[in-house]
């Protein structure tokens, strides 16, 4: 049965991705900030919308049967208050919620887990049907060594000793687009943790990574005050707080925990690290 979906974030990773594995026959709609036209795939419409504006978004969502919500910024939390809004206002039939596994962790308090926890908690009072997908951190983020790896063979990491059952973005999109794809409350008020099949550190995946490279690699340990450093060169001083809490949470074991989640979703096994590493050598080399 052909079905309209929305998804919001088409220009971050997951949403195109989830793209790739919907079934052809659906009615598409990728909504953000930047309107884009190229590069669809038959069925897919690109709209622009501005997320401080309620009735822009309403008029996206109008007629949707599922809208797959993903936001990045945890500083403006309004755009996840528009969205819902406008989900209830367009009637929308089902909401599937990209959150975090870190929601479930009690002792998680910085400002991603909090605002990630307000996001569920307003898609569960809006009345519409919901499922969350709660992924821990994305193999990608290795990528934030390589131009360092390419430069010094290098890569660096508070608690690098210190694993992280991280899984691969791809494994997060198909699992999304399953759930998307099925006109099935099976789904319905259900969450899903997603996690990859192995927990590693980051000492361990660079293993990995030297073993495709075929060159020797070390990983070094960074000081708190040259973490924080690093991460506030790329995000806002409350990110940088929310990541060193987050690293923290790490090196107490709380980001170890394995599911067979996206098996279960997808019918295949969890890309391990060393796999989504060959498909993205080309990057560290």
């Amino acid at each position: 049965m052909t079905r309209h979906i929305v998804l919001t974030g088409a220009t971050g990773q997951i949403a195109p991705l989830a793209v790739r594995h919907l079934a052809a026959h659906h009615r598409i709609t990728l909504t953000s900030r930047t309107p884009r036209t190229t590069g669809q795939r038959p069925g897919v419409t690109h709209v622009a919308c501005d997320y401080d504006v309620p009735e822009s978004l309403v008029d996206a969502f109008r007629g949707a049967d599922t809208l797959f919500v993903v936001t990045n910024d945890p500083t403006r939390p309004e755009h996840d208050r528009n969205i819902v809004r406008a989900a209830v206002d367009a009637s929308v039939g089902h909401i599937v919620k990209l959150s975090a596994a870190a929601v479930h962790d009690s002792a998680a308090h910085d400002l991603v887990t909090t605002w990630q926890r307000s996001n569920e908690e307003r898609i569960r009072n809006s009345g519409i049907p919901w499922t969350m997908i709660q992924p821990r951190s994305f193999m990608s983020h290795a990528l934030a060594w390589a131009s360092s790896i390419r430069s010094r063979g290098a890569a660096y990491a508070l608690h690098p000793h210190s694993r992280n059952a991280c899984i691969a973005p791809e494994d997060v999109a198909q699992a999304a687009a399953r759930v998307l794809d099925e006109d099935s409350a099976e789904h319905h008020f259900r969450s899903y943790q997603l996690t990859g099949p192995q927990s590693l550190s980051a000492h361990e995946q660079c293993a990995v990574l030297a073993e495709l490279l075929e060159r020797p690699l070390v990983c070094r340990a960074l000081s708190r005050a040259q973490a924080h450093a690093n991460y506030s060169r790329r995000y806002s001083p409350a990110m940088a707080d929310a990541l060193l809490a987050s690293a923290e949470r790490q090196l107490a074991g709380a980001k170890a925990h394995t599911t067979d989640t996206v098996e279960r979703l997808t019918g295949r096994p969890a890309t391990t690290f060393a796999a989504w590493a060959a498909g993205h050598v080309d990057r560290f080399a």
